[in-house]
């Protein structure tokens, strides 16, 4: 393709990528380095006949003025990642210094926002998308293995969990293992303990998302698997089986190397919504024990007083984590390309 004709190929493309990509992350990383600025205040003494009494208001046009000259804030630089909201340096400093054992260190750091959701997020991703790339492996197996007939219906079946909306599913699911619900009374049941409660239990709440998080992602995995199963050569298993390969020595040396460019297109497609988790914790109303980047986001967005400067500091925070869990899965991509061309 000629390069005039590449480039009017790619221009609307890269247009839109400026537009709605590029532009907003410059956009949040300026943000996140400018605080709002602060009311101004006034005093005012009055005075009535039992004596007179200072009365603080904000002074809304002195205020409005000051926001006017500049309504990006007040720059801060580097503060806001370094407070106690996000990296907390002198925190850590002396949590480090204090504590004996890194059990305890560990205890400090759970206490501070930022790496409570680092320790969730972390522990999503690296439990989520293991498990999502083998179940989606073993159900493309186990349906290529079917009759034709079966193959339809048990396709359909396997699909729904990725068709159900996340939010829908996570609500379905936070209701299954209520306390009222068919899971939470079956385990209530086979634990002997009535007062068993999912919902109350940090460790069984951080299960359960995990749960979720493969039941609603493995039907992708599938599909990739399925559709890469359909190219496998046929005289490679049939090789295999002539030198008296058993069924697993099958997959593990002629199907999983031929799925092997699947398997990391999965993970890439995985580590990067795996560690923007948000709706599950959302449906199964599970902040009080489980707090991702992206909730963190969300929470600064919320409510009345919007903290505009935090949320871009933790949105910038996001993208580096992406990036560095990206990393080696694209150096690695990046050598088995040189090493083919």
């Amino acid at each position: 393709m000629k390069h005039r004709t590449f480039f009017w190929f790619f221009l609307p493309t890269g247009l839109a990528m400026l537009l709605f990509i590029a532009l907003p992350i410059v956009s949040v990383v300026i943000q996140s380095l400018f605080i709002p600025h602060e009311a101004v205040l006034i005093t005012v003494e009055s005075c009535g006949p039992f004596g007179c009494k200072e009365q603080t208001s904000i002074d809304q046009e002195a205020t409005a003025v000051l926001r006017a000259a500049e309504p990006l804030g007040r720059f801060a630089g580097l503060g806001i990642y370094f407070d106690r909201g996000h990296l907390a340096l002198s925190e850590v400093a002396d949590a480090w210094r204090s504590s004996e054992s890194f059990a305890e260190f560990y205890g400090h750091l759970r206490n501070l926002p930022f790496y409570r959701a680092m320790a969730f997020t972390l522990a999503f991703v690296f439990v989520v998308t293991p498990l999502v790339i083998v179940m989606g492996l073993i159900i493309a197996l186990a349906v290529n293995s079917l009759h034709k007939r079966l193959k339809g219906l048990v396709i359909f079946f396997s699909l729904l969990p990725f068709v159900i909306n996340p939010l829908v599913g996570s609500l379905v699911l936070f209701w299954m293992i209520d306390s009222r619900g068919i899971l939470g009374y079956s385990l209530q049941w086979l634990a002997g303990d009535p007062d068993l409660s999912l919902k109350a239990s940090t460790g069984l709440m951080w299960i359960s998302l995990m749960v979720y998080g493969v039941w609603h992602a493995s039907p992708f995995a599938f599909v990739i698997f399925y559709a890469g199963l359909q190219t496998l050569p046929k005289d490679q298993l049939e090789s295999a089986q002539i030198d008296g390969a058993s069924r697993w020595q099958q997959v593990r040396y002629v199907v999983v190397p031929h799925l092997m460019p699947l398997v990391t297109f999965v993970a890439l497609i995985q580590l990067m919504d795996n560690f923007r988790v948000f709706e599950p914790i959302v449906g199964f109303n599970a902040s009080a024990h489980a707090r991702s980047l992206s909730w963190a986001i969300f929470n600064d967005l919320g409510g009345e007083t919007r903290q505009l400067s935090s949320a871009a500091a933790t949105s910038v925070m996001t993208i580096i984590g992406v990036a560095i869990l990206l990393s080696p899965v694209l150096v690695r991509t990046w050598r088995d390309f040189k090493g083919k061309t």
